[in-house]
């Protein structure tokens, strides 16, 4: 994370040296950010840590969570307890030898057409960008058979349309953005369980918001670059996993009398959020 945001320091500083040594706009081009452009992104992206991630469960299935899933003895299933990762092992998350993975932070790539306006210093417009990020996040709870049980959501497309301002300092762009977004989650659900029968519902695309800000640089009449930073937020509290007795005998955790029906198991963390720090290119017709 420190390596992340250092990065983003310097290049910064390295495009807004140049432009504020100039005194005025280079050529005859008095507004170098007004009109359409076309352009692309490709960064890193990375999730904030997820402390005290778990799971929760719906005992009698009335869409109340916070029930404890007990043995027939009346003790707790999950006392092995959670982890914000991906489980390794039936063994408990606090075995250094397996606990779980981290969750994986990845490369980021998307493609983006846009407007500007500048009066004066003053730079306003739009933006809309389609495109993909390769991150992924889990939780995992262990229970006492042994077992592990792990979601894990990824993001399969992101499409947002921005508004953005910024001060124009010569052929220097500083601005911030903000605007919607809609986004493809793809959830999956494992587990170590080969007796339950497991059932993953919930909807699959999420609006959410996108907000940040960057530098932009012209290296030209009509080409410019730069450096951005974006926050992303998404909604993904519907996923639900509907546990059924499957194989398992009747006294099961899961179906244990008198909740046969089953149990339904959602993640405590409802948000899906993560940064971006990416590299920028336009063309301005």
């Amino acid at each position: 994370m420190v390596k992340f945001w250092m990065a983003g320091v310097a290049a910064s500083a390295l495009f807004a040296a140049p432009a504020m040594a100039q005194d005025s706009y280079a050529d005859t081009d008095e507004a170098p950010f007004s009109g359409v452009y076309v352009g692309g992104s490709f960064g890193y992206d990375v999730q904030g840590n997820d402390v005290g991630s778990r799971m929760l469960f719906d005992r009698n299935l009335d869409g109340s969570f916070g029930d404890v899933v007990t043995t027939p003895t009346g003790a707790n299933a999950f006392s092995p307890g959670f982890c914000n990762g991906r489980a390794r092992s039936v063994l408990s998350p606090q075995n250094a030898a397996t606990g779980c993975d981290n969750d994986k932070d990845g490369i980021a790539y998307y493609g983006r057409v846009g407007i500007d306006h500048q009066v004066g210093n003053i730079v306003y417009g739009a933006v809309g960008e389609f495109g993909k990020s390769e991150i992924n996040d889990s939780v995992s709870g262990f229970s006492t058979t042994p077992a592990w049980y792990t979601f894990t959501r990824s993001i399969d497309w992101e499409a947002s349309v921005r508004g953005r301002l910024g001060y124009a300092a010569n052929k220097t762009l500083f601005y911030g953005t903000f605007g919607g977004g809609y986004a493809r989650i793809n959830r999956s659900f494992t587990t170590s369980n080969a007796t339950n029968a497991f059932a993953l519902s919930g909807d699959r695309n999420q609006f959410g918001f996108l907000g940040g800000g960057g530098i932009e640089q012209k290296i030209g009449r009509n080409f410019s670059i730069g450096m951005e930073y974006m926050y992303h937020q998404y909604r993904d509290d519907d996923t639900r996993v509907r546990v059924t007795q499957g194989s398992a005998l009747a006294n099961n955790p899961f179906v244990l009398a008198p909740n046969t029906a089953g149990t339904d198991i959602r993640r405590s963390d409802d948000k899906f959020r993560w940064h971006s720090l990416r590299a920028t290119a336009a063309f301005r017709f």
